[in-house]
């Protein structure tokens, strides 16, 4: 192809000859404007100088530790130097051996972190954006999104991106699995990068949470905290706390899914504010095999019923009928609820929610059950009423209260629609995939996602498992710890104002 360059004014026109076909039309392009070889240079030498101080300013303490080692080297010889570092490598490994969490925090994960980031997401990051279409070709120029940040934790990598303009985080979620096998993790979840532009990529190297956990030990009552009960823990290893007192928690999952385990480490970690008078918990059981096993403690710190003629209506209508009396006398009074003996936190714990608003026979049982949910899940929460519901269905015809429920959590589930019908819109495409949790008791009963009021994301945690053992530990803990000396344990008998429906 043949270029005809004319020598014209500033702010003119160069006409390019694209073809040799005689009758093709000009291509019209500004005039090109050669830069001078010394402001190339200097402009280099600049760029140069800001990246060195960069990476300096980024890396100040390996490279002053470098930097001391071989000054100590020059001036005194190289075995004052290998010295102090066999004691530093030593001081580190009794760190590590003592307080390994901390190690692992301060010295470990960001070590980690350094070597993942450039060993595998920045020597990979361009042929993976590329591949999966995120990267964008203007006027013959390639552009990529950027790493800002690598944080590595004990099971998965966190990467923040800098998407290209115009990107928006549905983009990322529809390339997950391009992302998780380019970069060799299981799983890759999109979440909020704290600012437009940007998003945090969790890459899941392991599942931490393949293993049961045993059931948590009874916390001393001071310890007990209504605003985040410890039940579990968190992908990252961290503690699962559930907040009771002030929401409500729906619990959803197939059979064998591990509702129970939820139900039972909530009603483990509440067990000593049971015991000192401020916390009652009011089971309704329609399996009657679930909660029966501890019907004891209900009915001693609280009511229990299983009886599907309208017994457990009964139970909730009281609990409306008390939660109305008790907001008459706060109005005007109390702003916020403080547990006490005269007025303790109720947790209603509801096994298979469904009975009760859909699969009931009769129909004006089912219109009353309804209608004292609707009234505790919609007024409870400010004057000390929670309520913990249970379900197998997730359909909107067998719950329509799932929306009064401000927590909601995810067991394994069977189909992938049902995760957005209980986590919300848009739940499974950030990485809430329920319904790919394992159906093998031992690796994913317990399991699920949380999706909480205030935090959008969804949380991948894993409840203790409470066996029958722990569930009649609990029961000794509360004859050893109950100065009451009706509790009988035998016989599961009537206790005063606790009485069963």
């Amino acid at each position: 192809m043949a270029w005809e360059f004319r020598k014209l004014g500033p702010g003119e026109n160069v006409a390019v000859e694209a073809s040799t076909d005689p009758f093709a039309g000009p291509k019209w392009a500004p005039p090109v404007w050669h830069m001078p070889e010394g402001l190339v240079l200097l402009v280099n030498l600049v760029r140069f100088l800001v990246r060195l101080t960069v990476f300096t300013v980024r890396n100040a303490l390996p490279l002053s530790a470098l930097t001391g080692l071989g000054w100590l080297a020059y001036r005194y010889g190289w075995v004052l130097p290998v010295v102090l570092v066999l004691l530093a490598g030593a001081a580190l490994a009794g760190w590590a051996a003592w307080d390994r969490p901390s190690f692992l925090h301060w010295v470990g994960y960001p070590a980690r972190a350094k070597w993942r980031h450039f060993r595998i997401y920045r020597r990979d990051w361009q042929p993976v954006i590329v591949g999966s279409g995120l990267s964008r070709v203007h006027k013959g120029r390639e552009y990529l999104p950027s790493i800002k940040r690598v944080q590595c934790g004990p099971s998965a990598d966190r990467v923040l991106v800098q998407m290209l303009k115009g990107q928006a985080p549905d983009a990322w979620e529809r390339v997950t699995a391009n992302l998780a096998h380019g970069f060799g993790s299981s799983l890759v979840r999109v979440r909020h990068g704290g600012r437009p532009g940007r998003v945090w990529l969790e890459f899941v190297r392991k599942d931490v949470l393949a293993t049961p956990i045993p059931a948590l030990p009874i916390p001393a009552a001071a310890a007990v905290d209504l605003g985040g009960l410890e039940i579990g823990r968190c992908e990252d290893g961290s503690p699962w706390r559930l907040r009771v007192q002030g929401t409500h928690v729906l619990v959803a999952g197939a059979t064998g899914s591990g509702k129970g385990s939820v139900i039972w480490s909530v009603v483990r970690a509440l067990l000593p504010l049971m015991v000192a008078g401020l916390v009652e918990v009011w089971a309704i059981d329609p399996k009657r095999m679930e909660l029966s096993f501890g019907r004891q403690l209900f009915e001693r710190y609280g009511r229990y019923s299983d009886d599907p003629k309208g017994g457990m209506v009964e139970l909730l209508e009281a609990a409306a009928e008390d939660m109305n009396a008790r907001a008459a006398e706060f109005g005007g009074a109390v702003r916020s609820f403080t547990p006490s003996g005269r007025h303790p936190f109720r947790l209603i714990i509801v096994d298979e929610l469904a009975f009760l608003t859909a699969y009931c026979p009769e129909r004006e049982l089912r219109k009353r059950a309804e209608s004292a949910l609707a009234i505790l899940a919609s007024q409870g929460r400010s004057v000390g009423y929670g309520l913990l519901g249970a379900q197998q269905d997730a359909r909107k015809e067998v719950n329509n209260l799932r929306n009064l429920f401000p927590d909601r959590m995810a067991l394994r589930l069977d189909e992938s629609d049902q995760v957005d019908m209980i986590l919300g819109d848009g739940a499974r495409d950030r990485g809430a995939y329920a319904d790919e949790i394992s159906s093998v008791p031992e690796i994913g009963a317990g399991v699920g996602f949380v999706r909480l009021e205030t935090v959008p994301d969804p949380v991948r945690v894993r409840a203790a498992y409470v066996s029958d053992d722990d569930i009649r530990a609990m029961v000794a803990y509360a004859l050893a710890h109950d100065e009451r000396d009706d509790f009988d344990d035998q016989d599961g008998g009537t206790f005063g104002p606790g009485a069963a429906a």
